[in-house]
C-alpha cells in the first residue's frame, strides 16, 4: 500500500506541477501497484481524478480564471460524451481498455513535449468545433478513465483563445464534470459485471492526490516547466511502453 499511496501522491503533484497529465498515470497505478481488476480501477480513476480536479479547481475559480463560456461550449459536450465512453466499455475487455490507455499515454507524452504557446490574440474558433472536441475527448475520458487535461488545455487555448492560466483553471473544472459523470455510469457498468469499487482505495488516492495537488502547485512555481514536462513525457512513454507489453 505504501507504494500505492506513493503513486498517489505523485498523481497529485503532477496535476499541481502541470496542470494537466498527472491523471493519466491514475489507471496504470491501481491496475498494477493496488491490484485492482482493470474496469474497477478505470472507474476509481474517474471517482479519484475528479475529486483532486474539483478541489484544486476552487481556488482558481475564486480568483476569476476559470471561463464559463467554455465549460458551457467545451465541459458541457464533453459530460455527455463521458458518458457515452463509459456505456461503450462494457462492451470490450478491461485488456482492449488498457491497450487504448497505452495509446493515449503515448499521444500525451508527443504533447508534453511540444510547449503551448501563451496566443497574443482573443479569437474564438465557433462554438460547434470547440462542442465537438470536447465530446470527443470526453468520450476518452469515459473509456480509459483519464481526465484528459493534455488535450482539454491546448484545446482550449487554440480553440477557446484562452491564455495558459485561464485554460488551465478552466480545464480543472472541466475535467471535475467530465469524471462525475463517466463515473456515475460507469457505476451502472460495474453492477452488470457484478464488480464492486473499493471504498478505502477512493477515499486513500483522493486525500493524498488533493495534498500533491496543492503541494505541486507551490514546487510548480520554483522549478523549470519544460524540464518537468520533459521529464514526465519520458515516464508516459515507459509505462505506456509496458502496458503493451504486460
Amino acid at each position: 500500500m505504501f507504494l500505492s499511496l506513493l503513486g498517489a501522491l505523485a498523481i497529485g503533484l503532477t496535476l499541481g506541477i502541470l496542470g494537466s497529465g498527472g491523471s493519466i498515470l491514475t489507471v496504470p497505478v491501481l491496475t498494477y501497484l493496488v491490484g485492482l481488476e482493470d474496469k474497477v480501477a478505470i472507474a476509481s480513476s474517474l471517482a479519484i481524478v475528479g475529486a483532486i480536479s474539483m478541489v484544486a479547481a476552487i481556488p482558481q475559480a475564486r480568483r476569476g480564471l476559470v471561463d464559463a463560456r467554455s465549460v458551457v461550449f467545451f465541459g458541457l459536450p464533453g459530460m455527455a460524451g463521458a458518458y457515452l465512453g463509459a456505456d461503450l466499455s462494457r462492451h470490450v475487455s478491461g485488456t482492449a481498455q488498457l491497450s487504448a490507455l497505452a495509446g493515449l499515454m503515448l499521444l500525451a507524452a508527443v504533447l508534453m513535449l511540444r510547449p503551448i504557446k501563451p496566443k497574443t490574440s482573443t479569437k474564438t474558433q465557433a462554438a460547434w468545433m470547440i462542442a465537438l472536441e470536447g465530446a470527443i475527448i470526453g468520450v476518452l475520458t469515459g473509456f480509459v478513465g483519464v481526465g484528459g487535461g493534455f488535450l482539454i488545455v491546448p484545446s482550449l487555448v487554440f480553440l477557446g483563445g484562452l491564455s495558459m492560466q485561464r485554460a488551465v483553471a478552466t480545464s480543472l473544472v472541466i475535467i471535475a464534470l467530465k469524471s462525475a459523470t463517466g463515473f456515475v455510469k460507469y457505476v451502472d457498468v460495474l453492477n452488470d459485471l457484478d464488480l464492486s469499487l473499493d471504498l478505502r482505495v477512493l477515499v486513500l488516492f483522493s486525500a493524498v492526490g488533493i495534498l500533491g495537488s496543492l503541494s505541486g502547485t507551490k514546487v510548480g512555481a520554483m522549478v523549470s516547466q519544460r524540464a518537468l514536462r520533459q521529464s514526465f513525457a519520458g515516464l508516459l512513454v515507459v509505462i505506456g511502453g509496458l502496458l503493451v507489453v504486460i
